[in-house]
């Protein structure tokens, strides 16, 4: 015949309560010690196993996000972030902009903290049980094109267009063709006025038109992004050539 202790453990495998299984002889044992009523110790257990599910849910979040990097916004060097960015980003920490569907674009010269802060604010928000996706402008167009001719581009639209937060990094470092500028217009409007969106640019947007040569869809894409945004000036000196000075200093 099964022990008390088995039987528990046989619910506790068929119900697949891992947080339980892993936790169930020391809080059984902190309970005895403590002179805790049962329902305190069941409390404790579901307890344990709700914080378990809690983070598994947010490492299955980060996973599908795809980041390149764990960036955080505990290492965002304040002081040093130019001051469009130090002013905001209180706010764009409330992740507010999410809820509100509102886009970000952080534009400016490379290393003063773009992809830094998208990162950042992306893995908070996956913290925050929002669904985030993270690509670069050119990976995204690859993807689209793929897509296109597997005849599965309604799947990748519906993933894109679903996301609480999409951040598209580096946009600007390859140009666009004129069917690729069509392309990543037509995949960003699926969110307009809907979902947030953050764009990180080195490229301020009168110049946008020299990645997509069609003036018409370039004016269309800077109104669909801009409406409502948070429009980051990023310029400044290279963090990193910062870093490499003191260095060398040194």
């Amino acid at each position: 015949m099964k022990s008390e202790k088995e039987i528990v453990l046989d619910y506790v495998e068929e119900l697949k309560l891992t947080g339980v299984k892993d936790e169930l002889e020391d809080v059984c044992a902190l309970a005895m010690q403590e002179g805790w009523s049962h329902m305190r110790l069941i409390a404790e257990l579901l307890r344990k196993e709700t914080q378990r599910r809690a983070e598994l849910r947010v490492r299955t979040r980060m996973k599908a996000a795809k980041f390149p990097q764990m960036k955080y916004l505990h290492e965002l060097d304040t002081e040093e972030l130019p001051d469009d960015a130090r002013k905001a980003l209180p706010e764009l920490e409330t992740l507010d902009f999410i809820r509100e569907g509102r886009n970000v674009v952080l534009y400016g010269n490379p290393g003063t903290g773009k992809t830094h802060i998208a990162t950042a604010l992306g893995i908070k928000a996956c913290q925050c049980n929002h669904t985030v996706l993270f690509t670069s402008v050119p990976k995204l167009l690859v993807q689209i094109r793929e897509a296109r001719s597997a005849k599965t581009l309604g799947i990748l639209q519906n993933k894109f267009e679903k996301c609480d937060l999409v951040i598209c990094d580096e946009f600007g470092y390859v140009s666009c063709d004129k069917e690729g500028g069509e392309m990543l217009f037509n995949h960003l409007s699926l969110r307009s006025g809907k979902k947030a969106t953050i764009i990180t640019t080195n490229l301020a947007f009168n110049r946008w038109n020299e990645i997509i040569k069609d003036k018409v869809l370039v004016a269309a894409m800077v109104d669909r992004l801009t409406h409502k945004a948070f429009l980051l000036n990023m310029s400044g000196q290279s963090y990193r050539l910062k870093e490499t000075q003191k260095t060398m200093r040194g």
